[in-house]
């Protein structure tokens, strides 16, 4: 008997596409308004249209035809005819080809036309201003292999093409591309830094903003589809043949892929924007509108996705397991994922596509992660995720930056994120922490930045600086932005390595933006979408070497003390087995914290000590000085044990038998006591 998930990793293939058979293809799209679909053929080069052929109505919205005689590489597009009504969602027009929304592959990347917005009967055939869907014979489906990515370990987000246009090593004619990701430079430093798994930013086919192109700008994130499978041929020259080959040598590397992924908009935009796909097939189905005919901005990008749509889900469904079916990755990533959970315009964790998704028999066991906001009514939705969703934990990020820019009462906040957010989490009776650790993202400032720069500096983005958050909880240690002096640029690096220190001591999984690790900068930009440039293209050879050293040294212990990956809440107690709590929180004078030091507003200082971090039931005890004064800490020491450092000192110093420097954390474990050693030289105060 065939398992139910061997059959369809095996068997199961969309209802709608262009699938390429036996003697020809089957062309198929969902409307439930058309009046007439048709599929446009197109010559080898996508430039001359051959044939336009009608669909058949087969029911319940489907439209189908099979045309004998055509192979795999046939070019095509689909028109629709209907009312013509923009103000109650009905966008028809034949002349606006439309790219089929399940193209695997399509034969140019998108490029945005005001053409393609015209109303109809005041323009032309859109036809010469789009790509082309390519009829492709996908690959036999991969297996689907146990995941290399667990909930705890690195993730390690990627923008595809700023992470390798600038690499030295990377052979100039595949920067820039997916391919380069494979590269042996590049999986070299993914193992140093403990990557579990690259999160690359959106790979599937963009188009720029409509106000882009007149600022000589263009979208540099990809967080603007227009379909959701086909690849963006600038990133994907080889289209999936390429991603799953990439994510096949990551994968012998140990290291996951996981997609960051759109299913909350389109480029189509608001009423001015293009007809591109979706938008023309029937925008009512597959967008949601207020009862006044507008279109739904819970996204703020003009339009919003109807995941609530029956169809609608069956599309998302289909992107997912195409993905995991033909590119062999680890999981996805959501942007603004609430809009998946929308029901009725209203967020609910129960709602059907989040539960399609969990009891999926080809996805329900991968990673899946939730940016848990939007900007619709009701729309920060942190911690309301159903289990095995991960979450992206902004309060995490704020706290973090808070309590090193050397706010007051922050030390308790600090514990909590560090020790995985039970108090975002663990309700629900929930045994484990979903939070994904960060203090910077692509979103925002870098957090080389966030040391330099109190303000952010967006100018070259042409919006007279107005766009992207105006708080970032940043300080710049006494000039904003660059400077030659040498107190701040040491003041900076410390801050910095601080930073990356608590992420890495963080319980449950956390992430790291790629470059971040050698002080990647945006000279301030925090919302450098649109920077296709040095800006955001990370600079391989000026990089901060001794700050990337350091992040390899916290890898390697977070790599070695499994306390620190563990998703499980704390509790304060000693596990089954041990004597001695699975944590505990210590003053720089080795004492517990009482309730006057949590709660102390001049408090900078801390020790988290972690029971049973090594053999023989060893300590490991993280020592964060957040106060710029250097202090004296105290561990509480063990009969027959000592303490030493865990991680090499980059200024050659080790222990804490001096002062530790303020702006600083240090990584102690405790070692069974040899007969070599003394009293004198255990490092413990």
């Amino acid at each position: 008997m065939v398992k139910q998930k061997d059959r369809i990793a095996a068997d199961w293939r969309p209802r709608f596409g262009g699938h390429v058979g036996q003697g020809g293809v089957r062309f198929a799209a969902w409307s439930s308004a058309a009046k007439g679909l048709w599929v446009s053929l197109f010559d080898e080069r996508g430039g001359r249209e051959i044939d336009r052929l009608e669909l058949q109505p087969e029911g319940e919205g489907v439209h189908g035809l099979f045309v004998a005689g055509l192979a795999a590489g046939t070019r095509y597009g689909f028109r629709a005819d209907g009312d013509y009504a923009p103000e109650r969602g009905l966008w028809f027009d034949p002349d606006k080809l439309l790219v089929d929304p399940y193209a695997v592959e399509i034969d140019r990347p998108y490029a945005y036309d005001g053409r393609l917005g015209q109303r109809r009967g005041e323009g032309t055939d859109t036809a010469p201003l789009m790509p082309k869907a390519i009829a492709s014979a996908l690959p036999k489906p991969l297996p689907v292999l146990p995941l290399l990515f667990r909930p705890g370990g690195l993730v390690y987000e990627v923008p595809v093409r700023a992470f390798t246009m600038l690499h030295p090593d990377i052979p100039e004619n595949q920067r820039g591309t997916i391919a380069a990701l494979a590269h042996p430079a590049v999986v070299e430093h993914l193992q140093k830094l403990g990557v579990g798994a690259v999160e690359l930013m959106p790979v599937t086919a963009s188009i720029d903003e409509r106000h882009l192109p007149p600022l000589g700008l263009r979208n540099a994130w990809g967080y603007n589809p227009v379909t959701f499978m086909a690849l963006d041929p600038r990133l994907a020259p080889r289209g999936l043949a390429e991603l799953r080959d990439t994510v096949a040598a990551l994968r012998n590397a140990g290291i996951g892929t996981i997609l960051d992924l759109v299913f909350n908009h389109t480029g189509e935009s608001d009423r001015f924007g293009p007809t591109l796909s979706l938008r023309g097939l029937d925008s009512r189905a597959y967008y949601r509108h207020e009862p006044d005919g507008r279109l739904a901005n819970d996204t703020g990008t003009g339009n919003t996705i109807d995941c609530d749509h029956p169809v609608v889900q069956e599309m998302v469904l289909d992107a997912l397991r195409h993905f995991v079916r033909h590119a062999g990755v680890d999981g996805f990533r959501f942007d603004l994922a609430p809009v998946l959970g929308r029901v009725e315009g209203a967020f609910d964790t129960a709602a059907p596509l989040l539960r399609a998704i969990r009891d999926d028999s080809v996805l329900g066991d991968r990673v899946l992660i939730a940016e848990p906001w939007d900007i619709g009514p009701g729309g920060y939705q942190l911690g309301n995720f159903p289990p095995p969703f991960l979450e992206w934990n902004d309060r995490y990020r704020d706290d973090f930056r808070c309590f090193w820019r050397g706010d007051s009462g922050m030390v308790g906040a600090l514990a909590t994120r560090l020790a995985g957010s039970s108090d975002v989490f663990g309700s629900s009776r929930q045994r484990t922490s979903r939070s994904v650790n960060f203090i910077a993202a692509h979103d925002g400032m870098t957090l080389a930045d966030i040391v330099a720069y109190e303000r952010k500096h967006n100018e070259a983005n042409g919006e007279q600086n107005r766009d992207g958050h105006d708080e970032n909880l940043s300080w710049n240690n006494g000039v904003e932005g660059e400077t030659d002096d040498g107190a701040i640029a040491k003041a900076r690096f410390d801050d910095r390595c601080a930073l990356l220190a608590t992420l890495f001591a963080s319980r449950g999984t956390i992430m790291l933006t790629a470059g971040d690790e050698f002080g990647r900068t945006q000279k301030g930009n925090n919302n450098a979408y649109a920077q296709d440039n040095e800006i955001t293209w990370l600079d391989w050879v000026g990089r901060d070497r001794a700050l990337e050293r350091y992040a390899c040294m916290l890898a390697a212990v977070r790599r070695s003390v499994l306390a620190l990956a563990d998703t499980r809440f704390l509790t304060g107690q000693p596990p089954d087995g041990s004597e001695i709590a699975d944590i505990a929180w210590f003053t720089e004078a080795g004492v517990p914290l009482d309730e006057a030091a949590w709660h102390d507003p001049g408090r900078h200082r801390l020790v988290m000590m972690f029971g049973g971090a090594g053999d023989g039931g060893c300590r490991l005890a993280v020592v964060i000085n957040g106060d710029r004064r250097a202090c004296m800490f105290t561990l509480p020491e063990r009969e027959g044990f000592w303490w030493e450092p865990a991680i090499e000192a980059l200024d050659g110093a080790a222990g804490i038998s001096r002062p530790v420097p303020g702006r600083t954390v240090f990584f102690m474990i405790e070692r069974r006591a040899g007969p070599a050693q003394t009293k004198e030289n255990r490092g413990g105060k």
